[in-house]
């Protein structure tokens, strides 16, 4: 490759060049502090393997900045654009460079060094989406438009149908997926309410005359969102232990997640859906960010002892055994008295019962 065909890439957070790497894999870190939290690249080093692994780590932290392939309607959205299904890191790297990284869960993006861009004129929170892309991702039409338009719905994880829409008040999610799973969603959020718990809050709402879950936005261009998978990558590359970080400094999140996790249910909660809300201005975890996503709830709920509790590995233990646990550090922390008549409401008295049983099997527990 000769120099003139090297591009080096500006790792930018709001304002500031945090990272520069080039396209031949030699990275530069000028503001470490603000680096995210799933990005390791090995500063000023001109071994070989070294620059490669910076690369595999650039084009993954990209590639992760996009939509999962197992994505509903993952196909409409990228002939939309005009590319092929994306495969490996690369593929999907250079669908998320096109739009320069931008996201709704964070204040990172990326340029290449000499574009006259700004954060000011890129970034999700201030500037406007395409209602085009609202149609293509719940209900997977066909339409033409941009990479650009296109960035923040690439950023929102998981496998049912969702959209970020802007209203006069900020942006609100909307998730649809089958009838059942927006039903669960909205009942889940209506028990979880009854506990004192940071959470955010579901409720059901109309989409072209279907009913799908509507929730706030919980980032800004003051608060970031990092997962606890993101985490992970950090805690390695610095000798930290992610639970023991979660548990000092925001154990009613942590906690509290495992008990309303046995109570309604939830099969989901792996580390892409839970993890650390960031002050952007000193790029530093000031608590878990508040629960989401409950459209897997109220299964494995023919028991007291429920799925294996996912927020607690490498240890084995039941949700049940999690919960219980849990309780004995910070209580139940119930706020008020739940109306079952919720659960008949939505014909799911079954579930109701089970929720009436585990429930007592924690008061057991609590001081």
């Amino acid at each position: 490759m000769k120099k003139s065909d090297l591009v080096i890439y500006q790792i930018m957070h709001m304002d500031k060049v945090v990272a520069e790497l080039s396209s031949n894999g030699k990275a530069t870190i000028l503001k470490e502090k603000f680096m995210p939290y799933d990005l390791y690249l090995e500063d000023d080093s001109l071994d070989i393997d070294t620059m490669i692994n910076n690369i595999l780590n650039f084009n993954h932290w990209c590639a992760s900045r996009m939509l999962s392939l197992d994505r509903k309607y993952a196909k409409e959205i990228l002939n939309s654009i005009g590319v092929t299904q994306a495969v490996t890191d690369k593929d999907r790297a250079d669908i998320a460079l096109s739009y320069h990284c931008v996201s709704l869960t964070d204040v990172y993006w990326v340029r290449s060094v000499g574009e006259e861009i700004t954060f000011a004129r890129l970034n999700l929170y201030d500037n406007p989406l395409d209602e085009a892309l609202v149609e293509i991702s719940l209900r997977g039409r066909q339409m033409t438009v941009t990479n650009q338009e296109l960035a923040p719905d690439l950023s929102t994880r998981g496998c049912f149908p969702k959209a970020w829409i802007r209203k006069e008040d900020g942006f609100y999610l909307l998730k649809d997926g089958e009838k059942e799973a927006v039903k669960k969603e909205i009942l889940a959020s209506m028990v979880c309410q009854c506990f004192d718990v940071p959470q955010v809050k579901y409720r059901e709402c109309l989409y072209d005359g279907e009913c799908v879950s509507e929730s706030r936005i919980v980032t800004s261009k003051k608060y970031s969102m990092v997962s606890k998978m993101a985490f992970d990558i950090y805690a390695c590359n610095h000798d930290l232990n992610t639970l023991d970080i979660c548990k000092k400094i925001d154990p009613i999140t942590y906690y509290g997640m495992n008990i309303l996790d046995y109570l309604t249910g939830n099969t989901d909660r792996h580390p892409e859906n839970w993890g650390f809300l960031v002050d952007n201005s000193n790029n530093e975890c000031i608590s878990l960010y508040p629960l989401m996503d409950f459209n897997r709830c109220f299964l494995e709920y023919d028991d007291l002892d429920g799925a294996n509790c996912l927020t607690v590995l490498p240890r084995h233990l039941s949700q049940r055994e999690a919960a219980i646990e849990a309780v004995k550090h910070i209580g139940l922390r119930e706020k008020s008295k739940i109306d079952m008549n919720i659960f008949r409401d939505m014909c799911m008295e079954k579930e109701g019962e089970m929720f009436r049983r585990r429930l007592d099997e924690l008061k057991q527990y609590c001081e």
